[in-house]
């Protein structure tokens, strides 16, 4: 087995990590790391973790370098540019869920994330790690920049249609719900229970740094001068993400033409469903797994494509899809660790 480590493995995404490599037939998860609870067993932060015999260390990117092949980065965005270089360095593979190395532009960047790149000069290399966008791009990739959770249900829902040519007009609507623990593990009074419970509220109103990740990826899909207009809420859920995306597409267009389109499009693809006619997606559907469940609708007075897509925020928004692009990656079996079914309640 590939011995394996998680960096910031204390957080959220880390403890996805952690739960989906434990049981992961490729990987050996050898070190977790979290500056705050060194020497803190796992099992005691995450009594639902009890089968991980781990406790947690220091950073120490000589001591991974040791002991693992490939590091896993859950640590928050402007920290991954700090830790990837020695790493890389060092010959590991090295997967980030940190949004550093996910915009081409370092000005971009610095621009909506207030820090100045520190490690600009491995922006060319590293490959952004949307499997069923760019999949081509991942065999033997040494640092790979994991998509936000807004941008891989977005790009999913757009993809197919940008890619057929059908969709008119740049400018893209984007409408998106995400539960509670999207926010990360610290307590802020927006998330606070009393202030989260029973209520649904906008939040970064065209501010939120998802957009340029969005935008540069619609670019990157083929739609020319791409204008996203984001606006993304909070929900009192624990966990999923509803990405509602708006399309100005051909008038020629039938609903029945661009169902087909989807269908066909991702009909090879493991971890997505494309829902049938009529039918819309829920979060409850993907919840705890890899999967995005996709439907697909058509305002015909209009001529606007409505696409929605449901995923779980930390699976395939972030942990899961980290641990499917280290198994493109690496050129283990792409569902190796992910399979498991859903709860159904």
């Amino acid at each position: 087995m590939l011995p394996v480590a998680i960096v910031g493995a204390a957080g959220y995404a880390g403890a996805e990590l952690t739960r989906l490599l434990l049981g992961h037939p490729e990987f050996d998860l050898v070190r977790v790391t979290s500056n705050a609870d060194e020497g803190r067993p796992v099992c005691d932060l995450y009594p639902g973790l009890a089968e991980c015999h781990l406790a947690y260390s220091a950073h120490d990117a000589a001591a991974i370098a040791r002991e693992a092949k490939v590091a896993f980065l859950a640590v928050p965005h402007t920290a991954a540019m700090a830790v990837a270089p020695a790493l890389l360095d060092a010959g590991l593979t090295v997967v980030d869920c940190s949004a550093d190395f996910r915009l081409h532009d370092p000005g971009t960047f610095t621009a909506w994330y207030g820090e100045p790149h520190t490690a600009a000069h491995l922006l060319a290399e590293a490959v952004y790690g949307l499997p069923e966008l760019w999949r081509e791009s991942l065999p033997g990739a040494r640092l790979i920049a994991c998509p936000g959770c807004y941008p891989t249900a977005t790009l999913l829902a757009a993809a197919p249609a940008v890619r057929a040519g059908v969709v008119i007009s740049g400018r893209v609507i984007v409408d998106a719900i995400s539960g509670v623990s999207g926010a990360g593990r610290s307590l802020s009074p927006a998330t606070h229970f009393v202030a989260a419970t029973e209520s649904v509220s906008a939040y970064k109103v065209a501010t939120h740094r998802h957009t340029p990740e969005i935008a540069q990826g619609l670019g990157e899909l083929g739609l020319e001068a791409a204008s996203v207009v984001f606006t993304p809420h909070l929900a009192p859920l624990d966990r999923g993400l509803l990405s509602t995306v708006y399309l100005e597409v051909d008038p020629t267009l039938s609903a029945e033409a661009a169902h087909a389109l989807y269908a066909e499009a991702y009909a090879e693809e493991r971890f997505i469903t494309v829902c049938g006619s009529g039918a819309q997606p829920a979060t409850g559907h993907v919840r705890g797994s890899n999967r995005a469940h996709i439907g697909v609708a058509l305002d015909s007075v209009s001529h606007t494509l409505i696409v929605t897509a449901a995923i779980d925020n930390l699976v395939k928004g972030t942990a899961g899809q980290a641990v499917q692009c280290a198994n493109v990656a690496l050129g283990f079996d792409e569902s190796a660790g992910l399979s498991t079914p859903v709860p159904i309640v």
